[in-house]
C-alpha cells in the first residue's frame, strides 16, 4: 500500500488521525495549563517557551480540523483532549510541586509537638497569640517549599485533627528570609557553581 492509499483509507480518517488530534490537544492544553501557573509564579522565560510551543502544536490540530470539517470524529478527538489535557497539566503541575506556599494554622490547642517538628526539620515558622470567637488561639505561620508541604500536613492531620489550616500560593520571596534547610541547599548550589568555573578556568 503507497502513501497516497493509506492517507486516503478510512483507518487512516477515522482512527488515526483522530487519534492523533487527541494526543495533540493533550499535549498544547498540558503545557497551556503549566504556562498558566508558571506566569502566575513569575517564571517569565520558561512561560514564553512554553507558549511558542502550546501555539505550535495547536496550529497542527486546528489544521487537520479546518481540512475535514463535516468529519464529527474530530471534534470529538479535539474536545476529549482539550478536556484531558487539563487534568494532565493539573497532575504535571502537582508532581513538580513549583514554588512556596504560605501555610496558616489557627487552633486552641497548644502547638509545641508541631514546634519541636518544624524545628527538627529545619523549617521556619512565626507562632503567635491571638483571640477568637470561642477565646484565645494560636496561630501559627509557615512558608514552605511546596514538596515540604504534605509531610507538614500530615503531622498536622494526625496530631491536630480538628485544627484549622489554610494555604496560599507565594508569587514571590526574599530568599534571605527561607528557612535554614532551603538556605543550606542554595548555599551548596552556590558551592558547586563556583568549584565549577574554577574548574573551568
Amino acid at each position: 500500500m503507497d502513501l497516497h492509499t493509506l492517507f486516503n483509507s478510512p483507518v487512516f480518517t477515522y482512527i488515526i488521525i483522530p487519534i492523533l488530534i487527541f494526543l495533540a490537544r493533550i499535549t498544547d492544553v498540558s503545557i497551556g495549563t503549566m504556562r498558566l501557573i508558571f506566569i502566575s509564579k513569575g517564571y517569565k522565560v520558561f512561560a514564553a517557551c512554553l507558549g511558542f510551543f502550546e501555539v505550535l502544536i495547536w496550529i497542527v490540530a486546528i489544521t487537520q480540523i479546518m481540512k475535514n470539517l463535516t468529519n464529527v470524529y474530530y471534534y470529538i478527538a479535539y474536545a476529549a483532549g482539550f478536556a484531558t489535557g487539563n487534568f494532565v497539566g493539573m497532575v504535571i503541575e502537582e508532581k513538580i510541586a513549583l514554588g512556596h506556599v504560605l501555610l496558616r494554622v489557627v487552633t486552641g490547642i497548644d502547638l509545641n509537638r508541631l514546634v519541636d517538628y518544624m524545628k527538627r526539620e529545619n523549617f521556619g515558622f512565626t507562632l503567635l497569640d491571638a483571640e477568637g470567637s470561642q477565646g484565645n488561639v494560636k496561630i501559627f505561620f509557615s512558608i514552605l517549599r511546596r514538596q515540604n508541604l504534605e509531610p507538614v500536613l500530615s503531622f498536622i492531620s494526625d496530631h491536630y485533627p480538628n485544627a484549622f489550616y489554610t494555604i496560599e500560593d507565594i508569587r514571590y520571596i526574599n530568599e534571605q528570609h527561607l528557612s535554614f534547610r532551603d538556605a543550606v541547599v542554595r548555599t551548596r548550589k552556590i558551592r558547586f557553581f563556583r568549584r565549577t568555573q574554577r574548574k573551568g578556568k
